[in-house]
């Protein structure tokens, strides 16, 4: 399901309360995430700290750590168990977490015996969407076809020397990366999407939000 731009699987259950989700792998094992919203929150991850395996674990209490440069916070269980597994490539690769929170950026596998007392604490995204869409205005979060790993606020700027701007970041940048434009040029879509053909450099995502324009650029070459 698609809640203002942002992603909630629906074959998962969801702790909003904390921003996490829990996948049922059988019943006695629970592979936990964030969700969409704490990943947009937090921006883009440049470490991830886990608890290690065989460590037991109450609902709500920390299963380790997650930081950027603009903040640093905790990733709580949805479940009480025992830790059985870690996801290991997320703590090597942290930015997982951001591109994938619902599968490869998971976060641990918990078993637990005895899931029905957490089960009150679980919702479906069909039960949990209005609590949720309620987050996602008071929060300010903003999703995207990819995660942003460079922005680029341009408010008040002529659209060619916002362009330039962004031909020197691109110079600096790693093939791959997305930067998130935000620009109040009225022509900035138009100009962007010139540019794009210009330069062979795809355009991910053009946003209008009132007088604002978002727009996501990827480096290919």
């Amino acid at each position: 399901m698609e809640i203002d731009h942002c992603s909630f699987p629906e074959d998962i259950l969801y702790d909003p309360d904390n921003f996490v989700w829990a996948k049922i792998e059988n019943d006695s094992l629970v592979r936990v995430g964030i969700n969409s919203i704490l990943s947009s929150l937090a921006g883009r991850l440049s470490k991830v700290n886990l608890k290690g395996v065989n460590m037991d674990i109450m609902r709500g209490r920390s299963l380790g750590t997650i930081e950027s440069g603009k903040y640093f916070g905790v990733v709580r269980s949805p479940v009480t168990g025992s830790i059985v597994e870690i996801n290991e490539a997320v703590v090597s690769n942290p930015r997982l977490v951001n591109d994938s929170p619902y599968t490869n950026g998971w976060i641990s596998l918990i078993k637990n015996d005895k899931l029905n007392p957490d089960f009150k604490y679980l919702n479906s995204i069909e039960n949990c969407r209005d609590m949720i869409r309620s987050q996602i205005k008071i929060l300010h979060i903003r999703c995207f076809v990819a995660f942003p790993d460079h922005e680029m606020y341009e408010i008040g700027v002529e659209c060619s020397s916002t362009l330039a701007k962004l031909d020197d970041l691109l110079k600096q940048v790693e093939i791959g990366d997305v930067i998130h434009l935000v620009s109040d040029d009225v022509t900035a879509d138009l100009e962007m999407m010139r540019w794009s053909e210009q330069r062979s450099q795809p355009l991910l995502e053009i946003r209008q939000e009132n007088n604002l324009f978002h727009i996501l650029v990827r480096k290919s070459s």
